[in-house]
């Protein structure tokens, strides 16, 4: 598994999941991508992004399950259209609405206003890590250092991302992970169509950083996903798994809303090194994609 960060974050904070996986025997590689973390002195762009990840899955020496949040979604869907042949599953969380101008647009003039203040945002950021994370979570995010300066370039970039036509192009299983608060949520049904094998995945109570507010129930459907990538093929007997059930309509879905509960999985209250290696399929409630239009 290679797992890939969000935007100013890096590979702590990934602690959590690389930690768990490994207590269930499974390998997960966290990485930097290019101005962040150990790569801070490069400047990031979107195909030095997606080389990065083509690097560590080469690395592996076999195809990986590959898991991006947020930037790191956005550029690990790009991995998977544009490398089919280095992935055998992807997890997009926390990036289910494309990056449009009308998007970053507004969230670019504000990166620079924020760049002018005397720490250059530092003080504000920290202020959002300490009211919006656990002290755990804050503390793997601060351990590899926050990339400030990336912001400009990074959202820059991030105009060149066209995630919906990539995920039509990826042809092995898509987990799409959103936190129920996730202000990014906004078209993860349009997501969800555009997978030719997709399922959605929503944790109750948890935002947009959904791997830090609920590492349990995240690791699990990560766990979940790599039972489900090692399981053989159909059932002769033709059962359908719960994966591959079409859910029935929701009135949320033509209102382009999110306020659906009944895809989402509830955050686990038991330690997270408990024994997660045991964890089935069936506990997570992973929501398949509707008939496309």
């Amino acid at each position: 598994m290679v797992l890939v960060h969000g935007l100013r974050t890096s590979r702590t904070m990934w602690r959590a999941q690389v930690e768990a996986l490994g207590i269930a025997g499974h390998r997960a590689v966290a990485i930097d991508l290019p101005g962040h973390g150990r790569r801070r002195s490069e400047r990031f762009t979107f195909d030095g992004a997606v080389r990065a990840v083509a690097d560590a899955v080469d690395e592996l020496g076999r195809p990986a399950l590959v898991v991006g949040m947020s930037l790191g979604g956005y550029v690990a869907i790009a991995h998977a259209a544009r490398h089919p042949e280095q992935v055998a599953g992807l997890v997009a969380a926390g990036c289910s609405t494309r990056p449009a101008d009308l998007l970053v647009g507004p969230w670019l003039l504000a990166v620079r206003v924020i760049a002018r203040l005397p720490d250059a945002g530092a003080g504000l950021n920290q202020f959002m890590v300490d009211h919006t994370l656990t002290a755990t979570a804050a503390a793997d995010v601060a351990a590899g250092g926050l990339a400030l300066d990336v912001m400009d370039d990074a959202l820059r970039e991030m105009r060149s991302a066209t995630p919906l036509a990539d995920l039509a192009r990826v042809r092995v299983p898509v987990w799409l992970v959103n936190g129920r608060y996730d202000h990014f949520r906004g078209e993860e049904r349009r997501y969800l169509a555009a997978c030719r094998d997709g399922r959605l995945v929503v944790l109750r109570g948890a935002k947009h950083l959904v791997s830090l507010d609920a590492p349990v129930a995240f690791t699990r459907v990560l766990l979940a996903a790599l039972m489900e990538l090692d399981a053989p093929g159909p059932d002769p007997a033709g059962r359908t798994s719960p994966s591959a059930q079409a859910p029935g309509p929701h009135p949320a879905d033509d209102a382009r809303g999110i306020g659906h509960d009944d895809d989402v999985v509830p955050e686990p209250r038991e330690d997270l090194r408990g024994d997660l290696a045991r964890v089935s399929a069936s506990e997570v409630q992973p929501v398949p994609p509707e008939d496309r239009p």
